[in-house]
């Protein structure tokens, strides 16, 4: 029997995970605030403040629901909009958080239980989305993101652009996770339920991300940008955050539950596949 994804918000991470939940003969409907056409999902509009009828409708009744709409200051829109809806599920419902919850923790490890501190306020909402999800009655799998890439969005397509910058802060380290890797993480938890659960999903190799653009340089066979010290790159406010939070997430939870492991466990895995498959 055919079963539904409602993905509220068809963005990278819900497309890679249709792509891989189709051979197993699931309908995929997404949201967007405007009506497009989409190779991996049905398209239907919601832009965050009214929703149909038929929309509410899908939300209590589809096997699995992923969210990944951004929150704002009171929280994430689907659950203002379409609360009483997502408190009749039962099935699968899944919302992507960021490790931005976390904080700094001066290139230490963090791991799921950990306390979240914010330092900015775009995790500062996911904190709340998070309280909101988890407070269902059915609670939702909780899946807390780093930096995502994957093709069309990854350090070979910056340096492509002229886009790329080598901003090195000293002692910043990150996590990143292949939008492909995240989708099996998904799916395998789709698989296998554990309402309220929280999950890191992440490569296993953390690193500066000087380091990455430079690999990224050297696959393409172009020179690595020179390096700029974060105090002398004049960086705007929004772009300034990214290089606030150093810290190396673990991934071990979503291994030992999910039986997960990253096709991409580094940068340099990941970025191979990405140019291998441009060709």
């Amino acid at each position: 029997m055919a079963r539904t994804l409602l993905c509220l918000g068809h963005g990278h991470v819900a497309s890679a995970l249709a792509r891989r939940l189709a051979p197993e003969a699931w309908t995929i409907i997404g949201t967007r605030r405007t009506a497009a056409q989409d190779a991996t999902a049905r398209i239907v509009v919601f832009d965050g403040e009214t929703a149909a009828t038929s929309l509410i409708d899908l939300v209590a009744a589809a096997d699995a629901v992923l969210v990944s709409i951004p929150p704002d200051e009171e929280g994430d829109l689907s659950f203002r909009v379409m609360g009483d809806a997502l408190r009749r599920r039962t099935g699968w419902t899944g919302y992507l958080s960021t490790t931005g919850v976390y904080g700094d923790r001066g290139g230490g490890w963090v791991f799921e239980d950990d306390p979240c501190a914010p330092t900015s306020p775009p995790p500062a909402r996911r904190v709340l989305a998070e309280r909101q999800y988890l407070s269902l009655p059915t609670p939702a799998h909780i899946f807390r993101l780093p930096g995502i890439y994957g093709p069309g969005r990854s350090a070979l397509d910056r340096l492509r652009a002229g886009e790329a910058r080598r901003v090195v802060k000293a002692g910043l380290v990150l996590s990143r996770a292949h939008e492909d890797d995240i989708a099996a993480a998904l799916a395998l938890s789709i698989a296998q339920p554990h309402a309220g659960r929280i999950y890191n999903v992440c490569d296993d190799e953390p690193a500066p991300p000087q380091e990455v653009t430079a690999y990224a340089a050297l696959l393409l066979g172009m020179a690595a940008p020179r390096e700029i010290a974060f105090e002398d790159a004049n960086l705007p406010q929004a772009s300034a955050r990214f290089y606030m939070d150093s810290k190396r997430v673990s991934n071990a939870r979503a291994k030992a539950e999910l039986g997960w492991r990253p096709m991409y466990p580094g940068f340099r895995e990941g970025l191979r596949a990405i140019l291998d498959a441009r060709g």
